[in-house]
Formats: structure tokens, C-alpha cells, sequence
């Protein structure tokens, strides 16, 4: 399994990631969707409506400069295809999207988060670095799910 930052060095506005998984877009899926399994990869959850609308929290330890809360809402939801959601930390408002494509041997998870402003490299860069170690850590988590 491989992940690869396919976000371009003038880009300042798009994170992308790709990530070649050796498993099935169902098992794919549960990862991004069920809070037991969000919790292992990403953060805890607390709502867990998985419904267009549906507004979440993802909660961690607060840190300088930020109070540990993610606050989102489901924009747009293709079960085994097509996950969106708003991703809102503090006054920073950006739209998380994960794609996933069939392949022979698993599934291509595209993530992509936009909206970021020029102006503030600081939050791209933190959120790069945030997408490396996620995705580094659903990689890990994949082969534990039955």
C-alpha cells in the first residue's frame, strides 16, 4: 500500500493524497464512515448520522492556538464511491472529499481538501503534514478491520 502527495509545489489552495490500499472499497468505506473506526485513524467522532446535513465533531487534545475540535458537516454522500464534508478548525472553513475507485487488487482513495487561503500557508501546511500521518495511520488500521 502506498501513499503518494500528489499536491503540486505551486499549489497553495488543494491538498491531494492518493493512496493505493490493498482492500475492498466496502472496508475502505467503514474507515471513513463508522466513528469506532474513524477514532483508530483520524479522531474521535461525536455524531454519527451519516446523513447529507448531519453536522459531527471530531475532538483531540487542545493545543497552542487551537482548542482539539474539528467541526463538520456532510455535503455530499455516493456510499463505496464519494464522501464529502466541511471541515471547520477555528475560523479555517475547507471541504474535505474522498474518492474511492475500484481496482483489481483493492481501492484508489483519492483525498483532496480545499479551500484553503493563499494567505495562510502556515494552515496548508499543518494540514499537509495532518493528511500524511492520517493517511500513514488508515494504512495501518486497513488490514485489522474483518
Amino acid at each position: 500500500m502506498t501513499v503518494v502527495d500528489k499536491t503540486t509545489p505551486d499549489q497553495h489552495d488543494t491538498l491531494t493524497f492518493e493512496l493505493d490500499l490493498k482492500h475492498a472499497p466496502e472496508k475502505v468505506w467503514r474507515a471513513l464512515t463508522e466513528p469506532a473506526l474513524l477514532e483508530k485513524w483520524l479522531l474521535p467522532m461525536t455524531g454519527d448520522r451519516l446523513e447529507v446535513g448531519a453536522a459531527f465533531t471530531l475532538q483531540t487534545q487542545p493545543q497552542p492556538g487551537w482548542d482539539g475540535k474539528v467541526e463538520g458537516v456532510y455535503q455530499e454522500i455516493e456510499p463505496m464511491t464519494k464522501l464529502q464534508y466541511s471541515w471547520v478548525v477555528g475560523h479555517l472553513n475547507t471541504v474535505v472529499t474522498f474518492h474511492l475507485t475500484p481496482t483489481d487488487d483493492g481501492t484508489q482513495l483519492t483525498v483532496l481538501q480545499s479551500g484553503f487561503h493563499t494567505a495562510k500557508k502556515e494552515n496548508f501546511a499543518g494540514a499537509r503534514y495532518g493528511w500524511r500521518m492520517f493517511s500513514n495511520n488508515l494504512v495501518e488500521l486497513l488490514p485489522t478491520i474483518d
